[in-house]
C-alpha cells in the first residue's frame, strides 16, 4: 500500500516530521516557496501542513489534484480558502487547544500590565526619571473580570482569575448554567457584564455576531474606568471608538494583542495614554509552538492513515476509535444516499436521515455526511464526505437527523427519506454481522439486496410470467444476471425487481424492458 505523502510548507518544530514518518506517512519539508512554486508541486501530496505563512488559495487548491487534508498548526485559518477547500473535498484542520494556555496567560499578563501601568513605568525608569509617585495602580484581588467568550481559552482565563481571588462574570450564548457553575463564574447577558466588570477580556471568534461586539454604544455602557484586554481576534472592538473612550476616561486602559488590520503598521490607538499593545504574541511561546506542530502532525496522520477526523472545520469529527466502528455504517449510508439520488428525479429540497437501534448509539454526523456524499453524486461525480454537506447547503437543502433509541425489526437500521411530488419516499438498510451492508426496504416495499456494481431496478404490476419475460429479454441481449431480488406490496399489486448485472445495461435494452406489459419504471443503477 502506498504511503500518504505530506508536505510541510512552513517552518515548524522538526518533531512534526518525525511524527508523520512514525505514523506511516512520507513527509517532505520544503519551505519559503512562492505561490506559483507551491502550485507546481502540490499535486504530488495528500496532505499539506502549514502555519501562517503559506496562503492556501483557490489557485493552490485547483492544482492540488491529490490533496485530502490541510492542517494548520494554530487556531487561525485566515490563510486558507475554506469554501474552496470544502468544494474540492479537502478537510481543513486546526489545533485550537495547543496554544490555549499560552494565550490565556498572555491575557492575564496584559491585565496585570494595565493594573500596574508597567510599560510606562518601565520606560520612565529606564529614562532616569524614577517616577515612584507617578503611577498609582490598582489591585486585581476582589475586582470583577468580565469574560466575553467562555470556551477553551476563556475557561482557562477564568480559572486563573479565580485563583487571583477575582469575581468572574461570563457572557457566552453557548454557556450553559451547569457549565457556569462548574467553572465557578456568573453567567450574564452582555449589558450586565458591561455594567459590572472592572476588567473585560475577549475570547471569542470573529463572526458576523461578534464583529465590533465592543462597539461605541457598548463601550458607553461599561463601568467608568474599565480596563479592556483583547488577545482573541482583531475586529471584536471598534478601534476608533476605543480611542475616544480612552481619551474621555470612560475606558481606563486597554491592551490589545490583535488588530483589525495586521500587521498593524499604524493605528489611531498608537500613542494614546494607558494603551498597551503587542504584535499578536498570544501563541508565541516555545511550548505552544511545539504543541501545535505535534498536534497537527498527529491529527493529519490519523486522518490519512486511519480515517480519524479531529478539529476539522469543514467535516464532522470522527475519532480513530470511532472510525472502524462507523466505517460499515458509512458504507451503508453512502449507498442508501446514492440509491435515493438515482431514483428520485424531483427537484428535491430536503432529506431526512434516521437511525435506530445500535446505529442510534453512534455519532450520527459522519453517517449524515456519508448519505449526502452518495446522494449529491446526482449533481457531481467529484463528491466526498467533505464537500457533500457544503454542496447540499449551497443548494438550499433542509437536512434533518432523527434518532430512535428503540430497535425495530432489525437490531440496527439507517433510513433515508426524501419528499417528492408523489409524497415521501424512503429506503432503509441494515448491517449483517455488523459489517455487511444490506438494503431491506425500498419505497415501502420489503426487499433484501446488496447494492453493488451495475444493477437493474424495475417497478411493475405483479403478474404471472413477468420474471420470465425479463430474463428472456436480458438473455437475448447477452446480459447475465448476478443476483435476483424481488419484493411486492401485495399479490397482484406493485412489485419491485432489483437485479445485479455482470455488465452495464445498454439504453436499447432498457427501452425493451420498459415496453414489457405491466412495467412502470426501468432504471439502470451504478454503485
Amino acid at each position: 500500500m502506498t504511503k500518504p505523502r505530506v508536505l510541510i510548507s512552513d517552518k515548524m518544530d522538526p518533531n512534526a516530521a518525525k511524527i508523520f514518518a512514525e505514523r506511516g506517512c512520507d513527509v517532505d519539508v520544503i519551505t519559503d516557496k512562492t505561490p506559483d512554486e507551491l502550485a507546481a508541486m502540490i499535486g504530488d501530496y495528500d496532505g499539506l501542513a502549514i502555519r501562517s505563512s503559506t496562503k492556501v488559495t483557490k489557485q493552490i487548491l485547483d492544482a492540488a489534484t491529490n490533496l485530502k487534508v490541510i492542517g494548520r498548526a494554530g487556531i487561525g485559518v485566515d490563510n486558507v480558502d475554506i469554501p474552496a477547500a470544502s468544494a474540492k473535498g479537502v478537510v481543513v484542520m486546526n489545533t485550537p487547544f495547543g496554544n490555549s494556555i499560552t494565550t490565556a496567560e498572555h491575557a492575564i499578563a496584559l491585565m496585570f500590565a494595565l493594573a500596574r501601568q508597567l510599560p510606562e513605568a518601565n520606560a520612565q525608569t529606564q529614562a532616569g526619571l524614577w517616577p515612584k509617585n507617578g503611577f498609582m495602580g490598582i489591585e486585581v484581588t476582589g475586582k470583577t473580570l468580565g469574560l466575553i467568550g467562555a470556551g477553551n481559552i476563556g475557561s482557562i482565563v477564568a480559572s486563573r482569575a479565580l485563583g487571583l481571588r477575582m469575581k468572574v462574570v461570563a457572557f457566552d450564548p453557548f454557556l450553559t448554567a451547569e457549565r457556569a457553575i462548574e467553572m465557578g463564574v456568573e453567567k450574564a447577558d452582555l449589558d450586565t457584564l458591561l455594567a459590572k466588570a472592572d476588567f473585560i477580556t475577549l475570547h471569542t471568534p470573529l463572526t458576523d455576531q461578534t464583529r465590533n461586539i465592543l462597539s461605541r454604544e457598548n463601550l458607553a455602557k461599561t463601568k467608568k474606568g474599565v480596563r479592556i484586554i483583547n488577545c482573541a481576534r482583531g475586529g471584536l472592538i471598534d478601534e476608533e471608538a476605543l480611542k475616544e473612550a480612552l481619551d474621555s476616561g470612560q475606558v481606563g486602559g486597554a491592551a490589545l494583542d490583535v488588530f483589525a488590520t495586521e500587521p498593524a503598521k499604524e493605528s489611531p490607538l498608537f500613542g494614546t495614554p494607558n494603551f498597551i499593545c503587542t504584535p499578536h504574541l498570544g501563541a508565541s511561546t516555545n511550548e505552544a509552538q511545539v504543541n501545535v506542530a505535534l498536534q497537527v502532525a498527529e491529527q493529519m496522520a490519523d486522518y490519512l492513515v486511519n480515517g480519524g477526523v479531529t478539529n476539522a472545520l469543514n467535516m464532522p469529527s470522527l475519532s480513530a476509535e470511532e472510525a472502524p466502528k462507523l466505517k460499515p455504517y458509512m458504507t451503508l449510508a453512502q449507498k442508501l444516499g446514492s440509491l435515493v439520488g438515482q431514483l428520485a428525479h424531483d427537484n428535491l429540497d430536503n432529506i431526512a436521515i434516521e437511525v435506530e437501534g445500535a446505529a442510534a448509539e453512534l455519532n450520527i454526523k459522519p453517517i449524515t455526511a456519508a448519505v449526502l456524499s452518495g446522494f449529491m453524486r446526482r449533481f457531481s461525480d467529484a463528491v466526498n464526505m467533505v464537500n457533500a454537506p457544503f454542496l447540499a447547503k449551497e443548494r438550499g437543502f433542509d437536512i434533518r437527523e432523527v434518532r430512535h433509541d428503540k430497535a425495530g425489526a432489525y437490531h440496527t437500521l439507517v433510513r433515508v427519506t426524501v419528499n417528492t411530488a408523489q409524497g415521501p419516499r424512503s429506503v432503509a438498510g441494515t448491517l449483517f454481522a455488523n459489517s455487511e451492508a444490506r438494503l431491506v426496504e425500498i419505497f415501502g416495499i420489503s426487499l433484501e439486496a446488496e447494492l453493488e456494481g451495475n444493477m437493474l431496478y424495475i417497478v411493475n404490476e405483479d403478474a404471472p410470467g413477468f420474471i420470465g419475460r425479463v430474463g428472456t429479454t436480458l438473455g437475448e441481449a447477452g446480459l447475465n444476471i448476478g443476483t435476483f431480488h424481488l419484493g411486492r406490496r401485495s399479490a397482484g399489486g406493485e412489485a419491485v425487481l432489483l437485479l445485479t448485472m455482470d455488465a452495464a445495461i445498454p439504453e436499447t435494452v432498457l427501452q425493451q424492458l420498459g415496453s414489457l406489459p405491466g412495467v412502470k419504471t426501468v432504471k439502470a443503477l451504478k454503485f
